[in-house]
């Protein structure tokens, strides 16, 4: 796959088509945005890398604790950057250094609409699926897990910008669109999974991811498109249909049932154990996140006691 072809649309965008006027677009920290420029070079070398990213002494401590965190089960403690590339591998590194940036950037966006902590728990979750139908697919699991995390990263700051407007999102009845992203494309003709892609590109994040995070919204109907069918991109769509606390897609739950019925190996009951055991292991906030695991539970529950 071309990725940089299949992103055109994209990196043709003008800026003022892809995101709202007087927008004030979130900065990345230095040494996130130099990483990201730096690990699309063939020929960086780990020990290059690591040297950006040690300048950071809070990103360097996330690394650290990242890989020598129990799930990892080494024997030794990692005590620099270049053995965590060289250990977790740079795909996964570059993973969780992309989150953590688009994290700090919106850290500051107090959005009414979105608390960020229950948002974060919901891209892990959706990113932990996402790994899943990857295997599933057999393509890259890191890549996959990282542009689910990333799929939504800039609504906290539009829903902060245009607080008025997304507020009236939840009263369907009003302006009659089924999804968020068609929402969106009415009230201001572009979507925030366009303007999401056109940041993330304009950050220097790997073409697969910007694509990812284009084509997030489209859901199963994604596994009809060729070009698309045994990607990571079909990954972080399918992803992208777990419930949300913005409803961005209402029947995103039902979808993923029914795609079960027509796809045997993806089993969702025990896809979503296996993503409940990520989701504790990796800190996602369990006090009030509702997991696919405890959603199914649920619906089961309500079935039997209709019988």
């Amino acid at each position: 796959m071309d990725w940089l072809d299949s992103c055109t649309d994209i990196l043709q965008e003008g800026e003022g088509e892809s995101l709202p006027p007087k927008f004030k677009l979130p900065v990345l920290p230095t040494a996130i945005t130099e990483f990201a420029k730096r690990s699309n070079d063939p020929e960086v070398t780990s020990g290059q890398l690591a040297k950006i990213l040690e300048s950071d002494s809070g990103l360097t401590a996330d690394i650290l604790q990242l890989v020598n965190s129990s799930t990892n089960g080494l024997r030794c403690t990692v005590s620099s950057v270049k053995q965590a590339i060289s250990l977790l591998g740079f795909k996964k590194v570059q993973s969780f250094v992309l989150t953590v940036g688009a994290k700090r950037a919106m850290s500051r966006c107090d959005s009414k609409l979105i608390n960020l902590t229950h948002f974060w728990s919901t891209n892990l979750e959706r990113a932990l699926l996402a790994r899943e139908v990857a295997g599933l697919l057999r393509v890259d699991k890191e890549m996959a897990f990282a542009g689910a995390m990333l799929q939504d990263f800039l609504l906290p700051a539009l829903t902060s910008e245009l607080l008025d407007i997304y507020a009236t999102y939840s009263d369907r009845r009003a302006h009659k669109a089924k999804t968020l992203v068609e929402f969106e494309q009415r009230r201001f003709g572009w979507n925030h999974a366009k303007a999401t892609a056109h940041v993330a590109w304009r950050w220097n994040f790997p073409d697969e991811i910007v694509c990812g995070i284009y084509h997030h919204h489209r859901g199963v109907s994604i596994l009809l498109d060729r070009d698309f069918a045994q990607t990571t991109v079909a990954a972080v769509a399918i992803s992208s249909l777990l419930p949300d606390t913005l409803g961005q897609t209402p029947n995103g739950l039902d979808s993923l049932i029914e795609l079960q019925e027509h796809w045997p190996q993806f089993d969702l009951d025990q896809i979503a154990e296996r993503i409940s055991l990520g989701f504790y292991e990796m800190g996602g906030h369990q006090t009030y996140h509702m997991t696919l695991a405890k959603r199914l539970e649920r619906m089961q529950s309500r079935t039997k006691a209709t019988c």
